[in-house]
């Protein structure tokens, strides 16, 4: 199914780099009127769809390397040798 337009600006729109979710948070409210849930939901929809990694394969692939970072569970890390 070909991409909506509402489908590439959300690409477009993660393409920026974003360092305060709750700055994100608002601009996902103010410029396409919906929940950070529901926009999240569409968007991990979309960029498990083929014609989103055509249009945007970088944009598309780095979504879902942070996505599969999110859902893996955190990993103790292994103590430093001679700490105490």
């Amino acid at each position: 199914m070909p991409l909506t337009e509402r489908d590439m600006a959300i690409l477009e729109f993660e393409r920026l780099w974003w360092a305060d979710p709750s700055a994100k948070a608002t601009a996902i409210r103010e410029r396409f009127e919906l929940s950070s849930v529901r926009y999240h939901q569409i968007l991990d929809d979309l960029i498990d769809s083929p014609e989103a990694f055509r249009a945007d394969p970088l944009a598309v692939s780095r979504l879902r390397r942070h996505r599969d970072r999110q859902a893996r569970p955190a990993q103790p890390r292994p103590a430093m040798e001679g700490s105490c």
